[in-house]
């Protein structure tokens, strides 16, 4: 029963492939990553994504304000430096969750991979002493796609 007072947030239905693959905003990725943005939540302050990363590719230093879950559909990925500096080796198919906080010196790809992820609040990407370079909310996220 609707009260009339708000309006109903409408559910999204996307075929990933009648989107076209868009480069990712520089300087956040190197090494030829693209997107697919499929989704924007402005009542949760979050979005998500897929992601087509060539091997040798990473994402630049940042930390999850919010947390965030991805599931790696291809290949193999370093995060937090991988397994052998405290963080994580993941070989698909893996499910990953990011807590809020988690710094990222740097997310590495080691074959061609896919990732789709959720992202749950802002990203803040970092300079090498921790400095905020750029933080990406939601809006920001969605405003780049739209500019791309």
């Amino acid at each position: 029963m609707s009260t009339g007072h708000q309006e109903q947030i409408k559910g999204r239905d996307v075929h990933i492939d009648d989107i076209e693959w868009k480069d990712h905003p520089q300087p956040f990725a190197e090494g030829g990553i693209r997107w697919k943005l499929l989704n924007v939540s402005p009542e949760m302050g979050s979005w998500t994504a897929i992601y087509d990363c060539p091997k040798g590719s990473y994402f630049a230093p940042h930390i999850h304000i919010g947390p965030g879950e991805y599931f790696l559909t291809k290949g193999k990925m370093n995060v937090r430096g991988g397994k052998g500096e405290g963080g994580a080796s993941a070989e698909a198919p893996a499910y990953g969750y990011e807590p809020c906080n988690a710094q990222h010196d740097q997310t590495i790809f080691l074959e061609d991979s896919e990732f789709y992820m959720t992202f749950l609040g802002p990203l803040n990407f970092i300079d090498e002493e921790g400095n905020t370079v750029a933080l990406f909310t939601w809006q920001d996220v969605q405003g780049a796609w739209e500019a791309s």
